[in-house]
């Protein structure tokens, strides 16, 4: 089963998209290495201030899955200073 958690990202102090990708391009390593999800931005590549970027993991269980995904999302809430969640959306293939 795959499992997909797409986040909309609002980052509100980029002025440029070089300051997007120094802040995005972290939290894309971390999440990779926390959390062992393949992740990548999706959408929204050309808007200083937003972006999209989604995580994928692949398991048997498709409960695992979701409390994984939701753990990631979570974590991004909690930790990441750079800017804040607008949507997330959890979706299991």
């Amino acid at each position: 089963m795959l499992a997909t958690l797409t986040l909309h990202l609002h980052i509100p102090l980029c002025s440029s998209l070089k300051d997007k990708r120094g802040r995005i391009k972290p939290l894309i390593s971390r999440l990779h290495r926390e959390f062992n999800v393949s992740v990548a931005e999706m959408d929204l590549q050309d808007k200083w201030q937003e972006t999209v970027i989604t995580c994928a993991m692949v398991n048997s269980d498709g409960v695992t899955l979701r409390q994984s995904l939701q753990s990631v999302a979570k974590w991004v809430e909690a930790n990441w200073e750079d800017g804040q969640i607008i949507n997330e959306k959890i979706e299991m293939v």
